[in-house]
This record gives C-alpha cells, structure tokens and sequence, in this order.
C-alpha cells in the first residue's frame, strides 16, 4: 500500500508532514532520536491495532457471527 494513498484527503494530517520533512539538516544524533520516536509510535499503533484485532473478535464470538 502506498502511504500517499493512505493520506490522500488529509493535507494537515501530521503524519503527511512528518514524511514530507526534509531530513537533510538533522544531524546523526537527530536522525537517531527520530528513528527511536518512531519506533515506539510503531509499537504504540501495533498494540492498538492488536486491542482493535481482540475487541472486534471478542464481540463477534459474543454475537455468534
């Protein structure tokens, strides 16, 4: 899936704008910092996705379906 795909329609969605930063002025340090926010932003959204994964499949054994 292409991530302009996922973002098409959300011009001030700060995610749009964080992929469209310029890297270039950040140093190592910076570059690294970044990739260490990011990678707890991924496992954040992972265990949401999974929360979303056993509510939907609790509900549907609830409801037989």
């Amino acid at each position: 899936m292409d991530l302009d795909e996922i973002l098409a329609g959300k011009p001030g969605d700060p995610l749009t704008a964080l992929t469209r930063q310029d890297l270039d002025p950040l140093s190592v340090e910076e570059c690294a910092a970044r990739i260490a926010a990011l990678e707890g932003e991924i496992v954040r959204t992972r265990t949401r996705m999974t929360k979303a994964v056993n509510h939907r499949a609790s509900a549907n054994d609830l409801f037989k379906r």
